[in-house]
This record gives structure tokens, C-alpha cells and sequence, in this order.
């Protein structure tokens, strides 16, 4: 039997205010399979911070965040189960790993950039929302623009024709009845006139619509804002210079204005960036990013299990300490200077993770252990969750194969015993190998679909099932030969 897998139908979320615990839960199965008690940790953990909302503020103030550590391997849901989360609570989300900050006086980046970071994502996401909130109305005066560009206004017309009536007007005499006459003739042919301009704007405009225009070139006067990476070394150590800064000085970074030639299409797209800047209050998107960085911002540590080591007085261990002693007074709470004013960091929600394969979380100095109350254990993924993961989410892989193929023509199924066997391989290689969780089923779909998406788009057979059959043949003798394997899978 084989089953014809489509691309569910997308469906409205509810509002995060109205959703409980289980109701979180649910929502966060259908893109991640398992793991039931990570998902209950960080939905009650979500769910506490909309009770905090409702409390008054001098108790809100006093609540903590619950901080939580999920403790698994590579690929068993860690990541993916904090992004979602962040999406469905439509939360500022930043994802670092430990491993890459170094204690104050060593080379690398501080601790105080994850926040900075986590607010421009902020920024970077409130300035999107405007943007489509204006969308319609950015667009529309893109239009106008552009039509202006095309087809030059009437007062402009007026004022140069205006000229030249002075000009003439000054070489004779006019008497009062002339001159009533003649304003009276000027009158009629001006409404003439616009009438006629108005008709000509309005075929314009519908070529314009139709794209019957978008290979005309037209002149615009465009301000190049492609600035070079420019850092400068503050208290806090070596960050990018703010951009504000940078418009200051638009001679030595090359921002001053100049005549483009460029094509309609184009230009059109440019004018809806300058319409849309134009229309977006920056200063408030500035005050609800920051806002929203503060109150719902998501940090997701990484690797937390590779700042572990315990001071052994030399070597990288000190450093390893004086790293978690850094991210300490962000996790506790405090105040972080960022290019758009002071951040507090006290009710940001943390979740740090790690495999703990050498280490274990008792090894974290105790003072950060106690800022992360809450422990998960992701449990390990097995043969049935491989092929739930191949099919029940909404972005399964099989969904994805069977859309990417369909794009070439080629109306592509998976029987249930091909999915069956992907998932047994999947296994059968994390067993005999480097456990790496689902990524595994990543290279094996990869190893399988390699032939086909190689001769889609020249197949002249567009229909084709993909049985256990057609999986043994491709992945077999790839996964009986270990040293094989261990290149390709």
C-alpha cells in the first residue's frame, strides 16, 4: 500500500493567552515528535510568564523566569522544541552556543552580545510587522512615484510653461478684455488638459500593473546605505558601530545620493524600501522591540555542557569557569547597554542545553545551577519515532522530497514499507556509529534521493513509488559497509 503525502493545510493559531499547558503541548507535536516531558517544561514555563502578566505590577516584578536545562544528545529535539516554542509565543528567539564566548580579558566575544543580538532580532522583527501593516499603503505611493517618474505631474508642466507665457507677455500690450479672454481660454484648456493627462496616468497605470512597463528604464535619485563591516572597541568590548553613527558621515562611508538608471521593476522595489522607511516610526519600533526583548525574549544556550569543566588553576578550565561566571549576571538579572538604550535582562526566559556526554550539570558552578530550576531529559530516538518524524510533522522530510519532486513534474509516493526501511537504516547506522539523533535521517534521505533528484527534470516517466524495494537497492550496501558508511551516512 502506498499513501500520496501532501503538505497539510496551514491553520490559524490561537491565541497564546487563551492556550493551557496541554493545549501548548499539542500545538508544539505537530513539528516535533516525542519528548513529552521537555514539552510540558517549557509550556507550563511559557504559561508562567502570561500569569505574570495578569499579576499586579509589584508582584510581577518579583517573579522569576524558570529557567530550564534540557539535557540529550545531538538531534533529539533540543533546538527545534525552544524555536518553536518562540514562534507560537511570536517571542524575540536567539540561539548561541556556549562554546563560542570567552572569559572578559581572553580573545572572542562577551556574554553581554547575546542580549545585544537578541534585540536587534527584536528590532529586526517589530520593524517587519510595521512593514506589513503599512504594506498596502507603501506600495500604493511606490506606484504614484513611479507613475511620476514615468509620466511628469502637471504642476511641473504648468511651471515651465508658465515661463515662457511671461516671456511672451512682456514683448506686447494686453488690454483687460483680452487678458479676461484669454484667462478664460487658459481655464478651458486646462481642464482639457488634465483630463487628458489624468486618461494617459490611467493607461500608464494599468500597463504598469500588467508589467508591460518592467523593462523601461527610468532615472531615480537612490542613496546606496551598503555600509563595510566598521568595529570599534568600547568598555564592553569590540562591537559594530551603531548605524546611526555611520548616516553621519555619508562622505567617507559612501551614502550621499546619485542618478541610477534602473528598470521599472526595479525601481519599483526600491521606492516601496524608501516608502515604507519613510512610513515606519522607527523610535517606536525602537521602544516595543526593546519592550519585547525584556519581557518575552528567548535565549537558547547551546553547548552549555562545554563551559562545564571545574578550575583546575591552568589552561582552558579557567576559562571555562570565568565563562559561566559571566553568564551569570545575565541569567540573574541585569542591565545591558545596547545601541538602542539600557536592556534589563531580568525576565528573559533562558534555556540552555547539552549533551552532558563528560560532564554532568552538577559540574556548572553552583551559583548558575540555581538560576536553571528546571531539568529535562530528552530521551534517545528510536526506529518508530524515525518514522514518525519522516511523516507526522509539518515539515516531515518525506513532505518536503515529495513537494521538491513535484515541483520537476514528477508525482512522487513513499509506501509505508519505504518509510518503514529509512527509518530501520536511520537507526540501524546511529547504532553502529556516532549517535547524531534525526540528522541521521538526513543524510540517509539524502543517500536515497540522490539518483532521482539528479534525473527529474529529464524523466520522462513522471509518476514513480518509492518502495522498501527501491530502498534496499540505494541504501543496502552503503550501511553494510561500515567504513563506507562512515564517509557517506
Amino acid at each position: 500500500m502506498s499513501t500520496k503525502i501532501t503538505a497539510p493545510e496551514i491553520e490559524p493559531v490561537r491565541d497564546l493567552n487563551d492556550m493551557t499547558p496541554r493545549e501548548i503541548v499539542a500545538e508544539l507535536d505537530k513539528h516535533v515528535v516525542g519528548q513529552r516531558k521537555a514539552k510540558r517544561a517549557v509550556a507550563v514555563a511559557l504559561r508562567n510568564r502570561i500569569r505574570r502578566q495578569k499579576l499586579s505590577p509589584e508582584l510581577a516584578e518579583e517573579v522569576a523566569p524558570r529557567n530550564i536545562i534540557m539535557i540529550g544528545s545531538t538531534g533529539v529535539g533540543k533546538t527545534e522544541i525552544a524555536r518553536r516554542l518562540a514562534r507560537l509565543a511570536n517571542s524575540p528567539f536567539i540561539k548561541i552556543e556556549a562554546s563560542k564566548f570567552t572569559e572578559v580579558g581572553y580573545v572572542g566575544r562577551d556574554v553581554e552580545a547575546i542580549i545585544r543580538d537578541l534585540v536587534d532580532i527584536a528590532v529586526d522583527k517589530v520593524r517587519s510587522e510595521k512593514a506589513r501593516q503599512i504594506e498596502d499603503k507603501a506600495e500604493a505611493n511606490a506606484e504614484e512615484r513611479l507613475l511620476d517618474l514615468l509620466l511628469p505631474p502637471m504642476k511641473k508642466r504648468r511651471e515651465t510653461e508658465g515661463r515662457s507665457n511671461k516671456r511672451g507677455r512682456r514683448k506686447g500690450q494686453e488690454t483687460s478684455e483680452d487678458s479676461a479672454a484669454a484667462a478664460e481660454i487658459a481655464k478651458v484648456r486646462e481642464k482639457e488638459e488634465l483630463q487628458r493627462f489624468e486618461r494617459t496616468r490611467e493607461k500608464l497605470r494599468k500597463r504598469l500593473r500588467e508589467g508591460k512597463l518592467d523593462q523601461r528604464m527610468v532615472e531615480i535619485e537612490a542613496f546606496d546605505r551598503v555600509y563595510p563591516p566598521l568595529e570599534i572597541f568600547t568598555g564592553q568590548g569590540w562591537e559594530e558601530m551603531d548605524p546611526s553613527m555611520r548616516d553621519m558621515l555619508p562622505g567617507f562611508f559612501g551614502g550621499r545620493g546619485h542618478i541610477r538608471k534602473m528598470t521599472v521593476d526595479e525601481a519599483y522595489d526600491y521606492l516601496i524600501v524608501e516608502e515604507e522607511n519613510k512610513l515606519i516610526d522607527m523610535e517606536q519600533v525602537t521602544r516595543e522591540a526593546m519592550e519585547q526583548a525584556e519581557e518575552s525574549g528567548i535565549v537558547f544556550l547551546d553547548e552549555i555542557d562545554k563551559v562545564a569543566g571545574r578550575e583546575s588553576g591552568h589552561g582552558p578550565e579557567v576559562s571555562r569557569e570565568g565563562v559561566q561566571r559571566d553568564i551569570l549576571p545575565i541569567v540573574e538579572g541585569t542591565t545591558v547597554s545596547t545601541r538602542y538604550g539600557m536592556v534589563r535582562t531580568d525576565h528573559i526566559l533562558f534555556i540552555a542545553a547539552g549533551a552532558f556526554h563528560v560532564s554532568k550539570p552538577s559540574d556548572l558552578i553552583p551559583e548558575l545551577q540555581g538560576r536553571f530550576p528546571i531539568r529535562v531529559e530528552l530521551d534517545s530516538l528510536g526506529e518508530g519515532d524515525f518514522v514518525r518524524i519522516l511523516t507526522e510533522p509539518r515539515n516531515a522530510l518525506v513532505t518536503q522530497y515529495v513537494a521538491m519532486m513535484a515541483t520537476e513534474g514528477l508525482d512522487m509516493r513513499f509506501s509505508d514499507d519505504a518509510v518503514r526501511a529509512v527509518a530501520r537504516y536511520a537507526h540501524q547506522v546511529n547504532q553502529n556509529s556516532e549517535d547524531i539523533g534525526a540528522r541521521r535521517l538526513y543524510t540517509i534521505m539524502e543517500a536515497l534521493m540522490e539518483e532521482i533528484s539528479f534525473e527529474a527534470p529529464e524523466m520522462t516517466r513522471k509518476r514513480m513509488t518509492i518502495d522498501a524495494r527501491y530502498v534496499r537497492k540505494q541504501l543496502a550496501e552503503i550501511v553494510r559497509d561500515e567504513d563506507l558508511s562512515r564517509y557517506i551516512l
